[in-house]
């Protein structure tokens, strides 16, 4: 069952930031929200290295605190992984424009810092992520900046916690822009590489946007029986590295595949830097978790 926030998804998406959903996001929580009416703004307080190497954590919790602790992880590079759908306990008791139910009553971004002193500033992708993120979401439940607000301030009694350790005016003030159109317009990444000269066209797509030809390259990876694979390796058509379904057929390898087989390893590595972010993708979660 999919609970109340599973427009997360869509909403950050339109935003134009970059999104990692985790398996099972959409019916994940310790039941479902109330109406949605803020934000609150954490820190992990996780690993100094890594993207979001807290993520795990906020997946299953920790011995005191049950998981998921947040609805969306926000990584060092703006990525935000989508963790739940429903509620999070992430908040606990406080107070914020007049409303107690913090788990209940607002989503949770956990952002991946140490909270340490040396661990600033903060990348500025990752805050500016943070800034738009937080903007698309009050702008889809109708709410103005004044509704997000930093776990240091919502939490009772004052003191109680710190985090996030930059300052939640200055934020509120990015986040107000955004919604007034008054802010800068982020850059994008874009879909074609650039040209390195003027007379060179531009040679691959760029990374976080794989072609479809290196999806399905991917895919047959993936479905491929371990007696599959080899010939998927020595399998070339007329572009670099052009599998098909034909190179699970089981035929013989005729001249073309051995030629295959002699330049694979070049092929591959010029395949996997034209891939690599879709391999990023397929492996990001894990490799944080």
């Amino acid at each position: 069952m999919a609970y109340s926030l599973a427009w997360l998804l869509q909403v950050l998406q339109d935003a134009g930031l970059k999104v990692a959903p985790v398996d099972g996001w959409d019916g994940r929580g310790n039941g479902d929200v109330r109406a949605t009416v803020g934000v609150i703004c954490h820190h992990t307080a996780g690993p100094r290295n890594g993207n979001m190497p807290s993520l795990n954590t906020l997946l299953n919790g920790r011995p005191d605190l049950p998981g998921p602790l947040a609805q969306l992880g926000l990584g060092r590079d703006g990525t935000f992984y989508i963790i739940a759908a429903g509620k999070c306990n992430h908040a606990g008791q406080g107070s914020w424009q007049g409303v107690t139910t913090g788990n209940s009553s607002f989503i949770g971004i956990e952002a991946e810092n140490t909270g340490l002193s040396d661990n600033t500033p903060w990348p500025d992708v990752q805050m500016d992520a943070y800034r738009r993120g937080v903007a698309a979401i009050l702008k889809r439940i109708g709410k103005t900046a004044d509704f997000v607000a930093g776990h240091k301030e919502y939490a009772l009694p004052a003191g109680r916690k710190d985090d996030p350790d930059f300052d939640m005016v200055a934020f509120r003030s990015g986040v107000e822009a955004i919604l007034a159109g008054t802010a800068p317009a982020p850059t994008l990444i874009p879909a074609i590489e650039p040209a390195a000269q003027p007379a060179v066209s531009a040679a691959r797509p760029t990374l976080r946007r794989p072609s479809s030809r290196c999806r399905q390259k991917l895919e047959l990876l993936s479905t491929a029986t371990s007696e599959q694979k080899p010939r998927l390796q020595c399998a070339r058509s007329n572009s670099l590295m052009g599998w098909s379904p034909m190179a699970l057929s089981g035929q013989k390898p005729g001249l073309r595949s051995i030629l295959c087989q002699l330049r694979f390893r070049d092929a591959l590595n010029k395949w996997l830097g034209s891939c690599c972010n879709s391999i990023q993708v397929s492996l990001g979660c894990l490799l944080s978790l």
